[in-house]
């Protein structure tokens, strides 16, 4: 396993290419509603990408035909926009995105109340964003990236929660996915050291029920395997001297 460390002008070139996400993120979070459909979604994320100067890294990636993932209720992640899908008050729609900004890519992902919704959805989409954060608390030179995952995962499973394990987070920099793997669920061995100049995609994917997941007939939409709720959130970090930068989110 090869991970590499970010120069200092590497790291400001992620911290803008994750600044341009943010405010991708941002607009397409004012725009959910219900009656757009799935495609109205990833149109205007294209739309927004390059307009800042960027290029959709997921388009054409492996094949993937769409600029931005657009998972609703038990889809897990992959899932591919379409004009027939409608969003309908109660759903919960979960977003990946990601751009490249001079050769740099950052990525990440929210999940979205489409109206109103159920008390148990809006817990899994809290559940989820703020295991994230428990994981990042451990994101610390010196520490080990299996310290982030076992943190993720404690955190998730204390509410009952399935934690996705056919799906981890990664490295990221010049490439959208790059050493290290790294899973939101503890590790019977610690995992690397971590050091000042990491960039991580951290993304924790959280079921309502069990964590079994099953891949759909278009080879990329991944779904819950008992058609419950998952929500997925995700930011691009770097390990610094001091406390985590996310690159993905300011505010």
């Amino acid at each position: 396993m090869s991970v590499t460390i970010k120069t200092a002008r590497e790291i400001e070139l992620m911290r803008e290419s994750g600044r341009l996400l943010e405010k991708v993120h941002d607009e397409l979070g004012e725009f959910i509603k219900p009656g757009i459909s799935t495609l109205d979604i990833d149109r205007l994320g294209e739309k927004l990408i390059r307009s800042l100067g960027g290029i959709p890294n997921f388009l054409n990636y492996n094949g993937y035909p769409a600029s931005i993932c657009v998972s609703v209720n038990d889809e897990v992640v992959h899932g591919i926009p379409n004009k027939h899908r409608i969003l309908q008050d109660g759903d919960i729609v979960s977003l990946d995105a990601g751009l490249i900004y001079k050769g740099y890519h950052s990525d990440a992902a929210r999940t979205y109340a489409v109206g109103t919704i159920s008390p148990e959805a809006q817990k899994l989409i809290d559940v989820t964003k703020q295991s994230f954060f428990e994981g990042i608390k451990y994101a610390k030179a010196g520490n080990h990236l299996h310290d982030i995952s076992a943190a993720i995962g404690g955190y998730a499973e204390k509410f009952g929660y399935g934690v996705v394990r056919d799906l981890v987070g990664h490295g990221i920099g010049t490439h959208l996915h790059e050493d290290p793997q790294i899973p939101n669920f503890p590790q019977r061995r610690r995992g690397i050291r971590l050091v000042p100049g990491m960039t991580l995609a951290i993304e924790p994917m959280i079921n309502m029920g069990r964590a079994d997941v099953e891949w759909l007939d278009d080879d990329w939409t991944v779904v819950t395997q008992d058609g419950s709720l998952s929500a997925h959130y995700e930011n691009t970090i770097l390990i610094t001297d001091g406390e985590p930068e996310i690159l993905t989110l300011s505010k």
